[in-house]
């Protein structure tokens, strides 16, 4: 990891409060950086296929009207280590990353990665690694509930 990470690592929470986007990319700004890149992964109103196989995540596919989010006490610890090990390659000036746990209704913003670096291939590399490692090694879970009032846990395995 290079001596620079932790400056470059502006902010990795786990929150209950809405996310603010705007002020998200804003924490990303430097005058020597040649890109920015923003993820937003937003609840959707439907449950989707999962993987290569197009079978729906849990057999069922939508009305979706809300997800609820719940991390491992540990959560906060994995997403800073992945953080700062995105925030240690090379280009990079500013990196940001916030996941929402409880409630959130459809349309609301569940996670928000934003990098900013010297050119835009190191920014969409370290958005694109930094949101694909987080869904796979964070633990965060999630429940979602369906219009008819039903819920189930969620996720590919």
């Amino acid at each position: 990891m290079n001596a620079a990470a932790p400056a470059v690592l502006r902010r990795c929470a786990l929150r209950t409060e809405p996310l603010d986007v705007t002020g998200l990319l804003a924490l990303t700004s430097d005058r020597s950086a040649g890109g920015q890149a923003l993820f937003i992964g937003s609840v959707r109103d439907h449950d989707e296929p999962c993987g290569h196989t197009g079978a729906s995540i849990n057999g069922r596919r939508g009305p979706v009207v809300a997800l609820e989010y719940e991390a491992h006490p540990g959560a906060q610890d994995v997403l800073q280590r992945l953080a700062l090990q995105v925030a240690a390659g090379p280009g990079l000036r500013a990196v940001v990353v916030e996941h929402r746990l409880g409630r959130l209704t459809v349309g609301e913003a569940a996670v928000v990665v934003a990098v900013s670096a010297d050119h835009r291939g190191e920014a969409f590399d370290a958005c694109r690694t930094l949101i694909d490692e987080l869904k796979a090694t964070v633990p965060i879970w999630k429940r979602q509930t369906y219009a008819d009032g039903t819920s189930d846990w969620v996720g590919c395995a």
